[in-house]
């Protein structure tokens, strides 16, 4: 791999020599422009405009030029003498967190290696610094007759520098959103919920150019005399969204299919269901439509398992309701032992007394008796 840049990485008081290699690469094919009529190729040459003539590279320098259209011309020498640390230097200015990196800020990507045996310890002490922190370095260097900004992170054993912009680059998205006040029913953010977690997750590094393949396919058919016999694609709709619930039920269908699912699962459902609480009823007519027709083949399992449910749970039922029928005679009868002993108790305690009385009675006549025999002796 050819190195693009030299220079040093400053850390603190620590210098490592360094090179700079592109860690991107472009596979687009390329054209050249023709003449329709005859097909030669047309061809840009750089022309004096004072001479009229073609110029060689090497006579070809550098100008500015300012509003009346003057140039100033700008020679190496004068880049050279340019008093910035960041000519030849990849200067660290701090330590963050890459989440404090705006993505819009993301340019292009290079691999930093080390330049000599010299800079391998402080390369690698710097590598391990950043992957135990877990933060990312911000520096400036002077690249392409321009200072930029530049972030530091690590890939594998390598340190990766990313171009970055400078934050007064990056616009404002004013204007840009649409104007128009529209409200998101929260029927159709479920859907749309439903239509993310149905399309899932990807492998990126599984992703691959199609139309790169096709284009290789055409070139290659030209190139052996062939007529290409390509299908036209399909062209989009446009973006005329007539309704955006039936857009999205049908998005979540088709993704579905795409995936070799046969139901609609929970998460369609219940996002049907949602909507036919938040509709007209001529909106919940259709929404329970819609329950039924993602349902598909999985309505028919769905009886048989609710009343495979609905059985057990029926004769539990019938359970519990004797559980509670025996409960409340347990507890009648248990109420009604207290009060038949007590009456029992009262019962004896009256016949206890009754005979009691009795004999009393019974022994104060037998006195009287005695001492009225008595008398009549005397």
């Amino acid at each position: 791999m050819r190195s693009i840049w030299n220079g040093n990485i400053s850390f603190g008081l620590v210098s490592i020599p360094i090179k700079m290699y592109p860690a991107t690469e472009d596979h687009s094919i390329s054209f050249r422009q023709i003449h329709t009529r005859d097909g030669g190729r047309i061809r840009y040459r750089k022309v004096c405009e004072l001479e009229d003539k073609p110029i060689e590279s090497g006579e070809i320098g550098r100008a500015y030029e300012d509003a009346d259209g003057a140039l100033v011309p700008i020679t190496d020498e004068d880049l050279a003498a340019l008093p910035l640390p960041t000519t030849h230097t990849l200067e660290i200015e701090a330590f963050i967190s890459a989440s404090e990196i705006d993505p819009l800020q993301l340019g292009d990507a290079y691999y930093l290696g080390t330049s000599g045996a010299a800079g391998a310890k402080p390369y690698t002490l710097l590598r391990e610094a950043l992957k135990r922190s877990g933060k990312v370095a911000i520096a400036k260097y002077a690249h392409r007759g321009r200072e930029r900004l530049g972030m530091l992170r690590v890939v594998g054993d390598t340190i990766a520098l990313h171009r970055l912009l400078w934050p007064d680059e990056v616009r404002e998205p004013a204007g840009v959103a649409p104007k128009e006040k529209v409200t998101v029913k929260p029927a159709e953010l479920d859907l749309a919920d439903t239509l993310m977690e149905t399309l899932g997750e990807v492998d990126i590094s599984e992703l691959h150019d199609d139309y790169h393949e096709a284009l290789e396919e055409l070139v290659a058919a030209k190139m052996s005399g062939a007529t290409p016999a390509a299908e036209p694609g399909e062209r989009p709709s446009g973006a005329q969204v007539v309704d955006l619930m039936a857009a999205l039920k049908e998005s979540v269908r088709s993704a579905r299919q795409s995936r070799g699912e046969e139901g609609a699962g929970e998460a369609g459902e219940a996002a049907a269901a949602g909507e036919a609480g938040d509709a007209s009823e001529g909106g919940a007519e259709e929404a329970e439509a819609t329950v039924h027709e993602l349902r598909g083949r999985k309505k028919a399992p769905a009886k048989k398992a609710a009343a495979a449910k609905k059985a057990p749970a029926a004769v539990a039922e019938k359970k519990t309701a004797g559980a509670r029928r025996g409960g409340t005679k347990a507890a009648k009868a248990a109420e009604k032992e207290p009060a038949e002993k007590g009456a029992a108790k009262a019962a004896a305690k009256r016949a206890g007394a009754k005979k009691g009385a009795a004999k009393k009675s019974a022994a104060k006549k037998a006195t009287a008796k005695k001492q009225t025999g008595k008398r009549t002796a005397s």
